[in-house]
Formats: C-alpha cells, structure tokens, sequence
C-alpha cells in the first residue's frame, strides 16, 4: 500500500491505526508492506517512530502490543519526494520492486487539488500497469471534484490511467456499520420492506450533526462548505441507501446499480424552487476562525429537501441536514410512519403521535421502533415506548471502524461500499442548482448561535409541509 500524503492528519488518525489493527486480528499477510511518501524527510527507521506514536495516540478500543507493533513496523517504508517531482515516482518504482510485491493499492490522502496531477505522474512512470494477474488500484478521498464540471473532469483524467473497475473513491459513512446494516434489515427481514414506501412513510429526516466547529480548518472548509462538504457525497449516500430498491443479488455492481438508480431519480430543483427546499446558514463567530475570510459567505450549516422520482418514493420528502456548531454531535436516519387513519382512542382529539423508525449512525450504533401502548391503569390511555436494538450491546463485540472495513474491502476488490463514478455525478448533478443559486446570492451571515440547531429557515422549510425537525 503507497500511502501519498503519509505525514498527514488522515494517515495518523484513521489509516495507520486502522492497518495496525486489521495485523492485530491477523487480517493482513506478514509480508503486507506500507510505504508512506510526503515532503518530510523522514528515513524508514523515523517514520516508523512518528507513526508508532501516532498509532498509540489514536487507536481506538484495542490494547497496543508493543511486539506485534515491532514485527509491523519493520514492513513500514518511507520515500521523501515533492508531489510534482517526477523522481518521486521513479523511486517509489525502484523501493516496489526491491520488495517485490504483485500488487498495489495507491491511496490519495493529499489535498484534492493535487489528485490529477499525482495519477498523471502515476500513469507516466508507468507505475499503473500491473500485468499478468496482478493488479493496481487506488484510493480516492472526498471531495471527488468541487461541482458536476470538475468530477467529470477528474474522472476523465483518472481513468486515462486506471480503468474504473480499480478506481476506489471512499466514502467512510458507507463502512460504518449501522448503515451496511441498512441493508441487512430492510432486505434481510420481512416485516419492514413491505412498509418500507410512499403509501406508508410520510416523510424521512437525515441528520449529521456537529457540535464543534472548523477546528483549524478554516482554510479549507471556507472553500467547501457543509454543502459541499458533506451533503453531496456522505448523505445523498446514505439516502441512496436507504430509498434504493433491493438488487437480485449482494454483489458489488448489483448493488451500487441500485444505488446510482436512486441518485438518478433525485428530482432536480429549478432555480425558483431552491429557495423554497434549500437552505444555507453560518454559525456566529465563524468568520473570526484562522484562515477564513472575514466576509465569508461559506455554509456552515446546510438542509435541503430532496424528491425521489419513482414508484416506492414519489411525494415522500427527505429532509436532510448538517451543520457545526449544533447542541450536539449526532448522526440519525428518522423514517416517519403516517399516523393511524382512525384516531381510536382519542375521542377528545388529542395529537396521535406517529411510529418512527430511528436509525443511529454515531455516536452510539443502534436501531430504534417508536410506538405506542396503553398506560397502567383504568382508561384506554397511550404513551409513546421504544424498542431499542444497540450494537455495542446487543454482540459483545468490537465493532470495525469503517477505515477497517474499507480497506479490507480495496485489497480484496470488493466494491460494494465504495461510490462509482455515475454515482458522483449523480450526486453532483443533485446538489449542483444550489450550488448556483448560493455562489450567486448574499446571504446576512451570520445566521445562528452556536449550541442551536441552525437558521429559523430550516425550521421553516419543514413547516411549510407541516412537519417539524426531530432535535432530540
């Protein structure tokens, strides 16, 4: 595996751990080797220092063996080199072929701006051939382009190099486990699928929220924005997920088939409705982060209603949000149940409330059935109760963490997981009359306090339907 990139956050953080852990459960062959490149001028015997305290720092739910980190090590390689240095490739071709492995997995974790020209260099050392069996694949992070133009353009460069088939662009919220789980409970069970549509679900909320801000990221997420940032890949994702109609098979082009069908029947807002779904804010005090600009119209906060164009969806609204600086850190799918056409027990008109369906994604994995039963006592009186189904729980075991699964995933040629390239387009093409509209627009930012949960607009938004955000 060549880790581009490899002095970064993503590589200390998720990656390096992530690799320490799948050797801890004997998931990697003892010949598996890392080799990092960046700028710093690191020898193999330095690197793997920095990242034997990068891998103690932030490896999560697991011991650190201290003689399993020392046999692990000894498979790490570091080449110091300027991405832009066609000599960089030159040696990572030589140190490839000193340890003689068959295949390789590139993994972009660089600033996107650096993505083209880094497959360019790539391709021209001839570094992505494999032959005779072999293969080579790389590992594209998000953002995939920064609008529908840019994407495509990124795509056409890619596969002037790597053939689709060994394009892997991640997406982490698809290797977290509630929403592979998304699956399994719709398509596993029985008793849910067949509810699981416009005549029975009034409505679906998607929620990623945040409760810190940019933490010194200023500069980059002045250029993206919540928009951008998260709604276009990690939630149009997971709404492909869990609107998208069950695939003959569970294989990898079968399912992502399905996935891209969905993103496809996203009903694509004209420039006079994105007012009326779309809604952009930015907490106060924003601004004032390093490295953003003091005049900065960057989204913050970000809800946009979506229509799914098909049989199982048409009328059914998805609200999905995500913003920083919100009351708390929470990542929820809520499927709201229409209520019961004859209020039975509330002959005095009380507000019937209505079952919802809660799926957890962080900080605590887990599956929650709202609904009702009768009080104790005389009466025929009725309380909302929950059923609740927990991950952590309910097996006793540690679950993956989606770095884990994914790369697993990459080195077997599994795609399942990952997002194809009618799929980033599709999603681009979703969110990309907003996109327009808000580059164009002023907006009297800022717009909410920090610990509240966005701008009154959103709030508005859904009360114009007649429905209101679940901020529980």
């Amino acid at each position: 595996m060549v880790i581009f990139g490899a002095s970064g956050d993503l590589n200390k953080r998720k990656l390096l751990p992530a690799l320490y852990r799948l050797a801890y459960e004997r998931r990697l062959p003892s010949t598996f080797s890392v080799i990092g490149t960046s700028r710093s001028q690191f020898s193999d015997d330095a690197f793997r220092g920095a990242m034997r305290q990068a891998v103690k720092q932030f490896l999560e739910d697991s011991p650190f063996d201290e003689d399993l980190w020392n046999s692990f090590a000894q498979n790490l390689h570091f080449v110091a080199g300027d991405l832009g240095d066609s000599g960089l490739y030159t040696a990572l071709q030589n140190k490839l072929a000193e340890l003689g492995h068959a295949n390789v997995l590139f993994y972009l974790s660089i600033q996107p701006s650096f993505y083209g020209a880094v497959v360019d260099a790539i391709g021209a050392a001839g570094l992505g051939r494999g032959g005779d069996g072999r293969w080579r694949r790389i590992v594209i992070e998000k953002p995939f382009g920064h609008d529908l133009d840019s994407a495509r353009a990124l795509n056409d460069r890619i596969h002037r190099v790597f053939p689709e088939n060994e394009v892997y662009r991640i997406d982490h919220y698809l290797g977290k486990e509630t929403v592979q789980n998304v699956l399994a409970f719709r398509f596993g069970n029985g008793i849910f699928e067949p509810v699981w549509n416009r005549r029975y679900v009034n409505h679906v909320q998607i929620t990623a929220a945040e409760s810190i801000g940019v933490e010194g990221r200023g500069g980059y997420y002045q250029e993206a924005g919540a928009l951008r940032d998260m709604i276009q890949n990690h939630l149009l994702q997971v709404t492909a997920t869990i609107a998208m109609e069950p695939s003959a098979v569970y294989e990898p082009d079968a399912v992502r088939d399905e996935r891209a069908k969905l993103l496809r029947s996203i009903r694509i807002l004209t420039p006079e409705e994105v007012p009326l779904y779309a809604v952009a804010g930015q907490y106060k005090g924003f601004r004032q982060e390093p490295g953003v600009d003091p005049g900065s119209m960057t989204d913050t906060f970000a809800a946009v209603t979506f229509f799914i164009e098909n049989w199982r969806w048409a009328g059914v609204p998805f609200y999905v949000r995500t913003g920083k600086k919100l009351p708390k850190r929470a990542t929820e799918i809520a499927i709201q149940y229409n209520t019961a056409p004859h209020a039975l027990f509330t002959p005095d008109g009380t507000t019937m409330r209505p079952n919802l369906l809660i799926l957890r994604i962080q900080p605590e994995e887990g599956i929650s059935l709202r609904f009702l039963s009768k009080l104790p006592g005389s009466g025929m009186r009725l309380r909302p109760v929950s059923m609740d189904f927990n991950y952590g729980s309910s097996f006793g075991e540690r679950s993956p963490s989606a770095y884990e699964t994914l790369l697993v995933d990459a080195m077997t040629g599994d795609a399942t997981l990952y997002t194809r390239q009618d799929m980033v387009e599709a999603s681009w093409r979703a969110v990309q009359p907003i996109l327009d509209d808000w580059s164009a627009r002023k907006f009297d930012f800022p717009n909410y306090e920090p610990g509240t949960w966005g701008p009154a607009a959103a709030d508005e938004m859904l009360a114009r339907q007649g429905h209101v955000w679940r901020n529980t």
